[in-house]
């Protein structure tokens, strides 16, 4: 992310704050009505309680701010969020339970609007304004990393149903006897697709059992050709295939973007991924179903910066 020198007053009436949460990294940035980052950061998002983790994000946004105060603030954050509140439970930041959010965030930002919605359907909306799905009408957004999120596009507007959690694909259920899920149910295409639980799978199969690794180097293995590593991204593949056509034959759609950390394996996950979306989906009207890699690396904040021009349109 680049930083910009443009003077405060004026950057504050042509910007708006975009953020993105997420079980692994938090970012910021003040972005432009064209989507022009002028100036933004990212990091870790820190173990702890609530109040550990909302001080690190705090000053991330101090930081991104200076003196600007912008004209909105806009949130991607990962689920379930309840939008009517502006409370987050993500289940990968388990220091945040019904945590009031955007009241927090408003405190810091001023009397200004702050829009909530999910990291997935952020990371939809930003793909659909200026990455791979910008020519689609209607899309699937899915980010695979610490957990597995997703965001449809509907007619060119976000689709986020009654509670604001609508396409919640890591959820779907693709095997009722399959493993538990950190939501509670069991067999979720994230128990299987997510990085930290095919590098759990691997290890339980004798993959460098005493290594810290993490899913990169699952990939690393896997494009080199290690047979286990192919076949727990295989089994990923697999569940992520079923939560695709699942969506697809419900919304009746054809193009579905990937992104998130383990997207970044590049074929090792997406030949698989479009293997299998090509066994499964078999009605007529989901024939042409493409799958293809996000474009950009900050979709999710894009599209949480484009949900807050939104809210002063």
């Amino acid at each position: 992310m680049s930083d910009d020198t443009t003077d405060g007053a004026a950057m504050a009436r042509e910007t708006v704050l975009g953020i993105d949460i997420g079980g692994t990294k938090m970012a910021a940035a003040l972005v432009s009505a064209d989507g022009t980052i002028l100036t933004g950061d990212r990091i870790l998002t820190p173990r702890g309680d609530a109040d550990e983790v909302f001080a690190a994000l705090a000053e991330l946004i101090k930081r991104v701010r200076g003196d600007v105060t912008p004209l909105a603030v806009g949130i991607g954050s990962a689920g379930p969020v309840d939008q009517q509140h502006g409370l987050v439970s993500p289940v990968n930041i388990t220091g945040w339970r019904n945590f009031p959010l955007v009241d927090r965030v408003r405190a810091l930002t001023g009397d200004v609007p702050v829009a909530l919605g999910l990291d997935g359907h952020c990371f939809a909306l930003g793909e659909f304004w200026g990455g791979a799905g910008r020519d689609a009408e209607t899309l699937l957004g899915i980010v695979v990393s610490t957990g597995v999120g997703g965001g449809l596009v509907v007619d060119g507007k976000p689709w986020i149903g009654q509670s604001g959690n609508a396409a919640h694909i890591g959820h779907v259920v693709v095997d009722q006897d399959g493993e538990s899920c950190a939501c509670g149910s069991f067999g979720c295409v994230e128990a299987y697709a997510s990085g930290p639980r095919m590098v759990a799978r691997a290890k339980r199969r004798g993959w460098r059992t005493d290594e810290d690794v993490d899913a990169a180097v699952l990939a690393a293995d896997a494009a080199a050709g290690d047979a286990l590593a192919l076949a727990v991204f295989d089994d990923g593949a697999q569940a992520l295939a079923a939560g695709i056509v699942a969506t697809a034959v419900t919304v009746d759609l054809t193009t579905v973007v990937i992104g998130g950390g383990v997207a970044k394996a590049g074929p090792v996950l997406f030949d698989p991924v479009q293997a299998w979306v090509k066994r499964l989906a078999q009605l007529p009207f989901v024939a042409d179903l493409t799958v293809e890699p996000a474009q950009l690396d900050n979709a999710g904040l894009l599209g949480a910066a484009h949900l807050a021009w939104a809210s002063v349109a």
